[in-house]
């Protein structure tokens, strides 16, 4: 199974550090960071679980439930946790997967056998509220993520359901947007009373 953006995101029930879970209940109406470690205890990972717990209130505003997941389980989890809040001088309360017979890994893609027969590669799945899949990340295991860039892909696809756009390279919240080629100059016009620059016919940027 390989899963597209766009693809509805596969459903399944599972323990986690905050009890037993059916995914897509439990996501409701949110977006939701799901994103996975090769293993407990090891120390990206432990800096990764910390930077999310801290961006705890980033995440929120932005309608947004992080899902973490590790091939350990529940008993480890729970230690794993103490420790990053402890290293990390955070407080983590978003739950963890506890994929030991490593089917959501599997389901998911997540298992690499290149990398490792057991562990899960470093995969980010944003998926929106709808339980799509709007952006998929792979990271090598040695690598840890820029959460600065999941918070702006997290705000430009939000942005860009919101008000029909789409983002430039480097896009910053605040900035200027693109208007599709889909839409016309007259449409574009209507939709943008404030107006638009149109450096090409395809090529037109406005502020929102």
């Amino acid at each position: 199974m390989t899963l597209h953006i766009g693809d509805i995101a596969p459903n399944f029930s599972i323990p986690t550090s905050k009890g037993d879970i059916t995914f897509h209940d439990w996501a409701g109406k949110s977006w939701v960071f799901f994103f996975s470690h090769p293993a407990d205890f090891t120390p990206v990972c432990t800096t990764e679980m910390g930077r999310t717990a801290q961006l705890a209130a980033e995440f929120s505003k932005r309608n947004v439930k992080p899902l973490g997941l590790s091939t350990d389980g529940v008993e480890d989890h729970l230690k794993w946790i103490k420790d990053v809040d402890d290293t990390q001088n955070t407080h983590l309360e978003f739950p963890i997967v506890a994929d030991k017979d490593l089917s959501v890994a599997k389901t998911y893609e997540m298992i690499h056998p290149g990398e490792s027969e057991t562990a899960a590669v470093r995969s980010v799945f944003i998926i929106d509220p709808d339980k799509k899949i709007r952006l998929t990340l792979t990271y090598p295991m040695n690598v840890g993520r820029n959460f600065d860039e999941i918070l702006r892909v997290i705000d430009a696809l939000q942005l860009a359901d919101a008000k029909g756009v789409a983002t430039p390279a480097d896009w910053r919240p605040g900035e200027k947007v693109i208007i599709p080629p889909t839409v016309t100059n007259e449409e574009a016009s209507q939709k943008f009373p404030q107006g638009f620059e149109e450096i090409r016919p395809y090529l037109r940027f406005v502020e929102v």
